[in-house]
C-alpha cells in the first residue's frame, strides 16, 4: 500500500518517479498481481492518470485493460474502472485544450488508439457482451466507450457490429433501460451507429425503433421537451434520410399520423425557448425527408396523401398563418408546406383555399407573395416564399390558370389585391431581387402550359396618364431595351436575367407568342446588338440569354411575319453576329458557375441575393433548347426543307405503322379465334376417332355373327333337304322376295349417296381452284403455297377415306347378295349334292372379303393417324400469313363439312349393318341358317371323312 500512497501523492522520501515510470509499474501490478484487490487498485490508479498521461496509458496499458475485461468478468467494479480508462484514452472531448493544433493532435491520438483497439474485432464483440450486464458501473462506461469508437472510426466499427450476432439488438435494448442516463447515452450511441450505413439503419428500424423513439418524444413533451427530444429526432433523421425502405416502413406503420401533435401551437407564440425552436426545426426537417423531391415520385405522392388525410398539412398551414412564430421556424414551415403540396393536386387545391386570419380574409398565396416582393423581408424568407409558389404551380395547370386569370381584364378587382397584381408590381419595382423573383414566379405560371402563354398575351398595362396601354410582353421588352434606366437600378444584371428567363419561358413552344415578340420592330435589333457587342464578364450571361431568346424566335417561328422568317433571321445572325460567335455566346449560359448549382435541386438556395440568377426549371429549358437551336442556326433552307420532308415522311410512316399495328391486333384476334377453333376441331377429331374405333368393333362383331349364321345355315340346309320342303319353300320364297326388295332399296340409297359424294367432290375441286387462284395473286408467299398443298392433301385423305368406306359398304352388300343368291339356289333346287361346291365357293368368297375387310381396317387406322398428323400441321399453319386466314377459315369449314358427310356415311353404314342383322334374324325365323366360316370348315371335314369311308367300303 505504500506504493500506492506514493503514486497518489503521499510524502515519500527520495526522487519522485516520472509519469511513464509510474504507469509502467501500475501495468506490471495489473499483469502480475494475484489478488483481485491489488489489480482493482492498480486499474483505479491508471484511470486517475489516463487523462493527464493519455499517450502513456494508451500505449502501455491498453492490452492489460482489455485482458481485465476478458478475465475479471465477475467483478463489476474493476470492469468499470477499465472501461472508464479506455474511454479516457480513446475519447477526443478535450474541453481544456483550446489550441487548434493541440485539439488536432488529440483527435489523431484518439484515432490511433481506436485503430489499435479494433485491430481484433473480438474486442468490439467483447464490449457488446458487456452491454448485457445490468450493473450501472459496467453498462454505462461500455456505452460511452462504444460511442467514442464509432465517432473515431465509424465505418470500421459499424462493419464489426453488423456481422456480430445480435449486435444491433443489444444496442437497441439500451432504449428500454429505466435509467435515463443510459437511455440518453444509448440514443447518442445509435446516432453514431446509424450514420451513413443503410443496412444498420434497416435493422434498427425493424427492431421497432420508430415506436420506441416516438414514445420517448411523447413522454418528454414533444416540441416542448429537452435535449432528449432533439436526440430522438436526430436519430429519426438518420434512419429516414435517403433510405426509401425505412421511409416506406414509417409510412406503412402509420407513424406519419403520430407527427401531427408535434405542430399544435397556441395563440400566444411569444417567448419560445431555444430548445423548442431547435426541436420544431428538426420536426419540420423530418416531414421534409418524407416528401423530398429526390424521393421516388410514387413514395412522395403516397406520403403527401397521408399527410393530407391525417390533418398534418392543415396543421402546418395553421403555423404558416399564425402570429408570433419565430422567423426561422416560419421560413422552414414555408419550405415544408412547399414540398408537401409539390405535384399533389389535392394538396395544392387545399393550399389555394387557405386564408389568412385578416379582415377581410386574404388568400395565403397573396399574403406570401406580399412578403416575397417586399424588400424589407429577410432574404431566406423571400426565397422560401418563391419556392412555395413554385411548388404550388408544379404540374398544376388549374393553379396556373387561376394565377394568370388574376391579370386578365375581365377578372381584375379594383378593391382587392391579387396575386397577378403583386407579381406585376414586383416585376417592375426598383428592387432587382423583387424583379427576379416576380419574373421567375410568373414563368412558373406559364411552365408547360400553352394555353396560359396565349392568355397572358392579352394582359394590358397602363404605363402613364394619356398614353395608351401596352401589353405585358411589350413592357418586358421595353424595360430590357431601356438600358440607361436599368443602370440606375443598381443591379441591372439580376433584373435583366429575370426578364430574359421569363421571355424565354413565355415564347418557347408558342409560335403565337413568338409572332407577338417579333412584331415589335425594336426587339430583334436590340438582341442582335447585345449579342454582337464585346462586353465585360458580368454581361456575358445576358448575352447568352439574348442569344437563347433569339434562337427560340428562330426555332419556334411559324414564318407568319414576312420580315422575320426563319431564313431571314438566320441570314441576319450570319451577317451581324456570325454563326460561330452566336453559338459561343449561347454556350455562356450553361457554362456559368451558378447554372450547375441551380440545376441540382428545385429549392432556390443562395448564399447572397447577388448570386440569385438561375431557376431550376429554367436550367431544364436551357438543356433542352441549346442543342436544337444550334442545329437550327447552322441548317440551310434546303436542309430545312429536307428535314420537313423527312418529318412528313416520318409522320406518314408513323401512320402506316399505326395501321399495321391495328391490322396486327386484328390478326392476333383472328389467330386466337382460329386457335380456339383448332382446339375444338381436335376434340371433335378425337371423338370421331373413338366413334370409328367403335364402328370397327361393331363390324367385327357383325362379321363374327355372320360367320356363325353361315355355319348354322349349312347345317339347317342339310337337315331340311331330307324333309318336306314344299310348304317351307313357298314361305322362303315369299320372304326372300321381300328381302330382295329391301336389298334393291339399299342399292338405290347407295347410288344416291354416291351422287351426293360426287357433288361434294366437285365442290371441293372448285374451292381448290379458287384457293389456287388466290395463292397466285399473293406472289412470293411460299408458306401459303405449302398451306394449300397441305389442305389439298387433307382433302385427298378425306376423299380416300370416303371411297374406302364406300368400298367397304359395297363389299358388304355384295357379300349379302351372294349369300342371298346362294341361299335361294339352295332352297329352290333342294339338290343336296351341289350344296358342298356352292358352299365352298361362298366360303372362299367370304374369306376373301374378310381379308379385304381386315386390310380396310388397317388402312382406316393408318388414315386416322395420318389425319391426326394433318390436323397438327393445320394447327401450326394457322400462324402463317394473315392474308390467307380467311381462306384458311373457309377451307376449315369445308373440312368440317366433309367430316359431317363422313359422319352421315358412318350412320348409313350403321343402318345397313342393322338391316343386315334384321335380315339374318328373318332368315333364322324362316328356318334358314347362315353359316359362318367355322361351320363350313366343319362340314367340309365331315364330307371328306364320308368320302374316305365310301372308298374303304368299295375296297
Amino acid at each position: 500500500m505504500n506504493f500506492f500512497r506514493g503514486v497518489m501523492g503521499g510524502q515519500a522520501a527520495g526522487p519522485q518517479p516520472s509519469g511513464a515510470e509510474t504507469i509502467q509499474k501500475l501495468c506490471d501490478r495489473v499483469a502480475s498481481s494475484t489478488l483481485l484487490e491489488d489489480r482493482r487498485d492498480a486499474v483505479r490508479a491508471l484511470k486517475s492518470l489516463s487523462k493527464k498521461y493519455r499517450m502513456e496509458v494508451g500505449t502501455q496499458a491498453m492490452d492489460h485493460l482489455i485482458n481485465i475485461l476478458q478475465t475479471d468478468r465477475s467483478d463489476s467494479e474493476i470492469l468499470g474502472y477499465a472501461l472508464d480508462t479506455l474511454y479516457n484514452v480513446i475519447c477526443n472531448d478535450e474541453e481544456e485544450e483550446q489550441d487548434e493544433n493541440a485539439q488536432k493532435q488529440a483527435d489523431d491520438l484518439g484515432a490511433h488508439f481506436t485503430d489499435k483497439f479494433i485491430q481484433d474485432p473480438e474486442h468490439v464483440t467483447l464490449l457488446l457482451t458487456l452491454l448485457e450486464e445490468f450493473d450501472f458501473h459496467v453498462r454505462w462506461p461500455a456505452v460511452k466507450l462504444l460511442t467514442a469508437l464509432l465517432k473515431n472510426q465509424g465505418p470500421q466499427v459499424q462493419g464489426i457490429i453488423l456481422v456480430s450476432p445480435m449486435g444491433v439488438s443489444r444496442l437497441m435494448d439500451l432504449l428500454a433501460d429505466s435509467r435515463e442516463v443510459i437511455r440518453n447515452d444509448g440514443l447518442l450511441l445509435l446516432q453514431q451507429l446509424t450514420k451513413g450505413n443503410a443496412a444498420i439503419q434497416k435493422i434498427v428500424a425493424f427492431e421497432n425503433a420508430f415506436e420506441r423513439l416516438l414514445d420517448i418524444i411523447t413522454e418528454e413533451g414533444s416540441s416542448d421537451g429537452g435535449i432528449v427530444v432533439e436526440d430522438c429526432l436526430l436519430l429519426l433523421l438518420n434512419l429516414l434520410k435517403n433510405n426509401s425502405s425505412n421511409q416506406n416502413f414509417f409510412k406503412e406503420g402509420s407513424y406519419i399520423q403520430r407527427m401531427k401533435p408535434w405542430f399544435e401551437v397556441g395563440d400566444d407564440n411569444s417567448g419560445w425557448s431555444a430548445q423548442k425552436v431547435t426541436n420544431l426545426h428538426l420536426m419540420l426537417q423530418l416531414v421534409r425527408v418524407m416528401v423530398s423531391p429526390v424521393n421516388s415520385p410514387g413514395a412522395t405522392a403516397s406520403c403527401q396523401k397521408s399527410m393530407y388525410l391525417c390533418g398534418l398539412l392543415q396543421q402546418l398551414c395553421t403555423i404558416l398563418m399564425a402570429t408570433g412564430v419565430p422567423a426561422d421556424i416560419l421560413t422552414e414551415t414555408i419550405n415544408t408546406v412547399s414540398e408537401v403540396i409539390r405535384g399533389s393536386q389535392v394538396n395544392q387545391d387545399y393550399f389555394a383555399s387557405v386564408n389568412a386570419p385578416s379582415n377581410p380574409p386574404r388568400p395565403a398565396i397573396v399574403v406570401l407573395l406580399m412578403s416575397m416582393v417586399n424588400e424589407r423581408q429577410p432574404f431566406v424568407l423571400r426565397c422560401a416564399v418563391l419556392y412555395c409558389f413554385q411548388c404550388f404551380l408544379y404540374k398544376n395547370q388549374k393553379g396556373q390558370g387561376e394565377i394568370v386569370a388574376t391579370l386578365l381584364p375581365s377578372t381584375i378587382d379594383a378593391n382587392s389585391i391579387s396575386a397577378g397584381q403583386l407579381l406585376c408590381g414586383g416585376l417592375f419595382s426598383a428592387d432587382s431581387l423583387s424583379n427576379w423573383c416576380a419574373a421567375v414566379a410568373l414563368a412558373h405560371a406559364l411552365q408547360d402550359n400553352l394555353t396560359q402563354k396565349e392568355q397572358l398575351l392579352r394582359v394590358q398595362l397602363a404605363t402613364s396618364m394619356g398614353n395608351p396601354p401596352v401589353s405585358l410582353l411589350q413592357q418586358c421588352t421595353n424595360i430590357l431595351s431601356q438600358g440607361d434606366k436599368i443602370v440606375r437600378r443598381g443591379s441591372k444584371v439580376q433584373t435583366r436575367v429575370g426578364l430574359l428567363m421569363l421571355l424565354c419561358t413565355w415564347i418557347s413552344n408558342c409560335p403565337i407568342a413568338v409572332t407577338h415578340f417579333l412584331h415589335n420592330q425594336e426587339n430583334v435589333p436590340f438582341l442582335t446588338a447585345q449579342i454582337s457587342e464585346n462586353l465585360g464578364e458580368d454581361e456575358r450571361l445576358v448575352q447568352g440569354l439574348c442569344a437563347l431568346l433569339l434562337g427560340i424566335c428562330i426555332y419556334y417561328n411559324d414564318n407568319s411575319l414576312e420580315n422575320y422568317t426563319k431564313e431571314k433571321l438566320k441570314q441576319l445572325i450570319e451577317k451581324r453576329i456570325g454563326k460561330e460567335n452566336f453559338v459561343e455566346k449561347l454556350s455562356f449560359v450553361a457554362k456559368h458557375e451558378l447554372y450547375s448549382r441551380a440545376a441540382q435541386k428545385p429549392q432556390p438556395v443562395f448564399p447572397s441575393p447577388e448570386q440569385m440568377l438561375f431557376d431550376h426549371e429554367f436550367t431544364k429549358l436551357v438543356k433542352e433548347l441549346e442543342g436544337v437551336i444550334t442545329k437550327a442556326v447552322h441548317k440551310s433552307s434546303e436542309e430545312e426543307k429536307k428535314e420537313e420532308e423527312v418529318k412528313k415522311t416520318l409522320e406518314q410512316h408513323d401512320n402506316i405503322v399505326t395501321q399495321y399495328k391495328e391490322l396486327i391486333r386484328e390478326q392476333d384476334a383472328q389467330i386466337q379465334e382460329l386457335k380456339e377453333k383448332v382446339v375444338s376441331m381436335s376434340s371433335q377429331n378425337e371423338q370421331l376417332q373413338a366413334t370409328v374405333t367403335q364402328q370397327l368393333s361393331q363390324i367385327q362383331q357383325h362379321k363374327d355373327q355372320y360367320n356363325i349364321l353361315k355355319l348354322k345355315l349349312g347345317k339347317d340346309n342339310q337337315s331340311n333337304s331330307q324333309g318336306d320342303g314344299s310348304q317351307v319353300n313357298g314361305l322362303q320364297t315369299e320372304e326372300l322376295t321381300q328381302l330382295r326388295e329391301e336389298v334393291e332399296e339399299l342399292h338405290k340409297q347407295h347410288a344416291l349417296l354416291q351422287t351426293q359424294l360426287g357433288d361434294k367432290d366437285a365442290l371441293i375441286d372448285t374451292l381448290k381452284s379458287e384457293a389456287a387462284q388466290k395463292a397466285e395473286c399473293s406472289a412470293g408467299a411460299s408458306d401459303n403455297t405449302d398451306l394449300l398443298k397441305e389442305l389439298e392433301a387433307l382433302r385427298s385423305q378425306v376423299q380416300l377415306q370416303s371411297s374406302e368406306i364406300n368400298l367397304l359398304k359395297t363389299e358388304r352388300q355384295d357379300l349379302l347378295k351372294r349369300a342371298e343368291t346362294g341361299l335361294s339356289d339352295t332352297v329352290s333346287t333342294g339338290d343336296s349334292s351341289s350344296d358342298p361346291a356352292k358352299m365352298a365357293d361362298l366360303e372362299n368368297r367370304l374369306a376373301a372379303q374378310t381379308a379385304e375387310t381386315e386390310k380396310l381396317k388397317d388402312e382406316t387406322k393408318s388414315l386416322s393417324e395420318s389425319r391426326a398428323d394433318l390436323e397438327q400441321q393445320l394447327a401450326s399453319a394457322t400462324s402463317t400469313v394473315a392474308i390467307l386466314q380467311t381462306e384458311n377459315a373457309k377451307l376449315q369449314t369445308e373440312v368440317q363439312e366433309s367430316k359431317k358427310e363422313q359422319d352421315d356415311l358412318l350412320m348409313l353404314l350403321a343402318d345397313q349393318d342393322q338391316k343386315i342383322h334384321s335380315l339374318k334374324q328373318k332368315l333364322k325365323s324362316l328356318g334358314q341358317t347362315v353359316e359362318d366360316e367355322d361351320d363350313l370348315d366343319a362340314r367340309d371335314q365331315t364330307d371328306d371323312d364320308e368320302e374316305e369311308e365310301d372308298d374303304d367300303n368299295e375296297d
